[in-house]
């Protein structure tokens, strides 16, 4: 499906169009774990056009003045919220408790696995 001819669909006619190329999708998943499927591209060009339709979903959400989305301007919303919350609240805030740094694997390998091998030979 073009671009263009999903922008001349309704948000209600895409929403129904995603119900059902998802519902596409999973029964073609199914089948592939169970059988080869005749056409194995139909899958990716059902992911791609779930992604083309949720795409133009955005772009019309953005141009009726949505606000953005993303990690960085959830995480300030988050903060501004909290500030806010903060100064009208009357409770203290609890101060937080620092983490231990829990040590990380090295690459080198364990010395257990060294002995396991070592006794299997």
């Amino acid at each position: 499906m073009k671009p263009s001819e999903v922008r001349e669909l309704t948000d209600a006619d895409i929403h129904a169009r995603i119900g059902e190329l998802e519902e596409e999708r999973f029964r073609l998943k199914f089948r592939a774990a169970t059988e080869t499927l005749e056409d194995p591209l139909r899958l990716r060009f059902i992911r791609r056009d779930i992604a083309r339709l949720h795409t133009i979903l955005r772009e019309r959400e953005l141009a009726a003045g949505a606000p953005r989305r993303g990690r960085k301007n959830a995480a300030a919303a988050r903060r501004a919220a909290a500030a806010g919350n903060a100064t009208t609240s009357s409770a203290q805030p609890t101060a937080k408790q620092p983490t231990a740094k829990q040590p990380t694997a090295k690459r080198g390998g364990s010395t257990t696995g060294a002995k396991k091998r070592a006794g299997a030979r």
